[in-house]
């Protein structure tokens, strides 16, 4: 049953002056790609850089989100759907409050992956779209939770990649090709992207 007599209700401040009192940009970055593509790496590593950076900034992480928000959700398209649209509202929430939101979860539907930019669009937050690029044949090599033998085996359904289907971004604000680099010049060409935009400061 959807809530109808509710309202919202605003802050003291506005986004614009809790940004100007903490001195920082609040913003999404989503990491998308598929299960072993080095999404959770990157995000983690990019979270370890800000916060010693004294950028406040905090990881979202799709296993992580399933154990307690979202653990009522299967991995069905519907169930899937209704998993990013959540964490796109949570995202937007810490956004809101001037932290850097890092999200790190497969997101393989482009609709949904564009339902969680006009969300944060609607708001005027910004969203960088980081697309962790790696062959399927890497990433079932490294396979390192034994996910893609398992769904070869037919013990997981609708498992991304192999009996479910990823879509690529179209136009990724990043594109890390994570066989090709490593996590640290993976996380630098973030921060050089961070900056280039100023939503964070300069060296």
């Amino acid at each position: 049953m959807v809530a109808t007599n509710i309202t919202w209700h605003h802050g003291a401040f506005t986004r614009e002056e809790r940004q100007k009192e903490l001195n920082q940009k609040g913003l999404t970055i989503w990491f998308t790609g598929l299960s072993a593509s080095g999404k959770s790496t990157l995000a983690s590593a990019l979270e370890q850089h800000l916060v010693s950076l004294k950028i406040a900034a905090y990881r979202l992480d799709g296993d992580n989100i399933r154990f307690g928000l979202n653990k009522d959700l299967g991995f069905g398209p519907e169930a899937r759907t209704e998993n990013i649209r959540r964490i796109a509202e949570v995202a937007k929430l810490f956004a809101d409050s001037t932290q850097i939101a890092i999200t790190a979860f497969i997101s393989p539907y482009i609709s949904d992956r564009d339902a969680a930019r006009k969300l944060h669009d609607e708001a005027n937050i910004p969203f960088i779209e980081i697309f962790a690029d790696a062959p399927l044949s890497v990433v079932e090599e490294r396979d390192p939770k034994g996910l893609y033998k398992k769904a070869k085996a037919g013990e997981i359904k609708e498992f991304t990649g192999i009996s479910a289907p990823y879509e690529a971004p179209l136009k990724p604000e990043i594109h890390i090709q994570t066989d090709k680099v490593s996590v640290e010049e993976g996380v630098q060409i973030i921060l050089d992207y961070l900056r280039e935009k100023e939503y964070i400061p300069q060296l």
